[in-house]
């Protein structure tokens, strides 16, 4: 997602604390998201995931709207656009697929999906709690902008399977929602996980420059 815990400037130690309480919590909700998906896919099979950890995942990544207000209030610097994309996309997938279509979930691109999700915001929202707390772990700050080179289209083509799956069994709900779906998936998905992941890769030229730039003033 996108840098949804970077204050804006110096914060107060009220909010800097609140922040560090908000990833702190995020990531242990996270953890257990992927903790369980991976446990139930090794010891039961994918199709048992849904009911392991779905309705769980579905509060934590609703947790995840507070992201929208904090970059709406100024709490964070993060673009608002790209942060209401990524929560809305994850919003519609939660709750507007596997939540009315649960059988959905019993495919292997939930699972994959989880996985993707699970693992960016443990490293995400660990990498700010700590960066926020004084402290900045290399192999955490190098996860946090590399490994989505892997996760995001993991993540992004899990997501488009499952909206996919899910334009036949809408009909049974309305052909309006099918309609929807499918023109969600096919002209809407693309050019925002095109939007996303571009943005991810400025965010990392950014920090990768400022560290250069810092290590070169560090021996000069």
């Amino acid at each position: 997602m996108a840098d949804a815990a970077k204050p804006v400037k110096k914060s107060s130690p009220v909010k800097n604390g609140y922040l560090i309480l908000y990833n702190a919590v995020s990531a242990i909700l996270w953890l257990t998201v992927l903790g369980r998906v991976v446990g139930v896919n090794v010891l039961k099979g994918h199709q048992l995931a849904y009911p392991a950890v779905g309705e769980f995942c579905k509060w934590t990544q609703t947790l995840a709207g507070m992201e929208v207000l904090h970059s709406l209030l100024g709490i964070v610097r993060a673009p608002f656009f790209t942060t209401f994309m990524q929560v809305f996309s994850r919003y519609a997938i939660v709750w507007g697929v596997t939540g009315l279509f649960p059988q959905l979930a019993r495919s292997p691109a939930y699972s994959t999906m989880l996985v993707a999700w699970g693992t960016t915001e443990v490293v995400r929202y660990s990498y700010f709690a700590l960066t926020l707390s004084g402290r900045r772990p290399a192999a955490l700050h190098w996860l946090r902008y590399h490994a989505f080179f892997v996760l995001y289209p993991l993540g992004i083509s899990s997501e488009a399977i499952l909206i996919w799956n899910a334009v036949e069994p809408a009909k049974g709900l309305h052909p309006l929602y099918s309609t929807l779906l499918f023109g969600y998936v096919v002209l809407v998905y693309p050019p925002s996980a095109y939007i996303l992941y571009t943005h991810m890769m400025t965010q990392r030229r950014k920090v990768l420059r400022a560290a250069k730039a810092q290590n070169q003033k560090a021996t000069q």
